[in-house]
């Protein structure tokens, strides 16, 4: 706001660079560099770090923007749709239940023993966490259940009473209301089709972000994000260097982890354009070969297979591939670095939605030549 209110000009950035000093004990910091002011000056300067511990490299460029990257100044704001047109991303389902809709592998299996007529009722229960780390835990999903059918369970009652105690002893006046239905999660936005599930945090190092299939019988909790009715085309985007470099300069951060979010990255995101059958089909193939070679290591949890250092080569080579194959669903010419791709995204998401900004009297910098 303060940004675009005082019409601020960036004269000089040093993007991310490593800093530390002597210290004893001293931790490195990432550091950038912005030197602003109010008025225009022609010979803005871009340092780039290949090695954020090394020296730079200097380019002349015609225009800062917010990102630190050549090209018309642009913030991206949350938008309630997407720009393009591709299925909605929508937050996970809340149980607001105290924990008595849940359980663990044990619970589960107690539960079970003592009360096998409730089973019908249980549910996977997904989280970022479980979803990232290979773990299982189990939710009850009351829906469709019948008051003789719960009657019947006194153990599932008692939970049930539980969480109705829990929520009328909350300070939220929303909470308070949802006690009246203490068999529903607060928040159910499950959908009735096969889905995506996206992490909404997930570690910085990765050089991907595991995204995955789910049935609708997997609950969805809200710490992750879902695409439902969503194709293997959507899935290899998704899953690009191309969609991962935009996440990395427009997401939210928690610490330095991706905060990935439906509002900002999704909806925002510029897909490509005018795609014909056959970069699809490879696209869907090359997506396909990445969820194969995922399942030839059924012990190993995605956080193992997305850690830098022991990610097995044959699952990067086919996100290699894939990201070959969504560069070319944006232009014949090869992406030359992180800095080419969000340049070329930003340009692409200008071209989107020019109907809905309003007119810069700033003329675009013009590109000499594709990289």
């Amino acid at each position: 706001e303060l940004y675009q209110k005082y019409k601020i000009k960036i004269h000089f950035a040093h993007r991310t660079f490593s800093w530390s000093n002597e210290a004893k004990g001293n931790a490195a910091v990432h550091c950038v560099i912005i030197g602003f002011g109010l008025e225009y000056i022609d010979n803005k300067r871009i340092f780039d770090y290949a090695d954020i511990k090394g020296e730079p490299t200097e380019r002349k460029v015609k225009n800062i923007n917010p990102y630190l990257t050549e090209g018309n100044d642009l913030i991206i704001l949350k938008k309630i749709k997407p720009i393009c047109n591709v299925p909605e991303m929508i937050k996970g389902s809340q149980p607001t239940d105290g924990g008595n809709l849940l359980m663990n592998d044990e619970e589960k299996e107690q539960y079970i023993r003592q009360e096998p007529a409730g089973e019908k009722f249980i549910k996977p229960f997904i989280s970022a966490d479980e979803f990232l780390n290979n773990k299982r835990r189990w939710c009850f999903w009351l829906t469709e259940i019948q008051p003789k059918e719960l009657k019947q369970l006194p153990l599932l009652l008692k939970r049930v009473e539980a969480v109705k105690e829990m929520r009328l002893a909350s300070s939220k006046v929303a909470t308070i209301k949802w006690s009246q239905f203490p068999t529903l999660f607060t928040e159910n936005r499950q959908p009735k089709t096969s889905y995506i599930l996206i992490p909404r945090h997930s570690s910085e190092n990765r050089k991907y972000i595991p995204f995955g299939f789910f049935s609708p019988d997997y609950i969805a909790s809200d710490s992750c994000l879902f695409v439902a009715n969503a194709d293997l085309y959507l899935f290899g985007i998704l899953t690009s260097a191309m969609h991962m470099t935009w996440v990395k300069y427009v997401c939210g951060r928690l610490k330095s982890d991706y905060r990935y979010s439906n509002t900002i990255v999704y909806n925002n995101y510029p897909f490509p354009e005018n795609i014909t059958d056959k970069q699809k089909q490879t696209v869907e193939t090359c997506a396909q070969t990445v969820l194969d070679t995922r399942v030839k290591y059924p012990d190993s949890s995605l956080a193992d297979l997305y850690d830098p250092l022991t990610m097995p080569p044959d699952l990067l080579k086919a996100h290699q591939k894939l990201d070959k194959a969504v560069d070319l669903c944006y232009r014949p010419q090869p992406f030359t670095s992180e800095l080419n791709r969000i340049e070329y995204l930003f340009e692409l998401y200008e071209k989107l939605t020019a109907p809905l900004l309003p007119t810069s009297k700033q003329k675009p910098a013009k590109r000499k030549n594709p990289q």
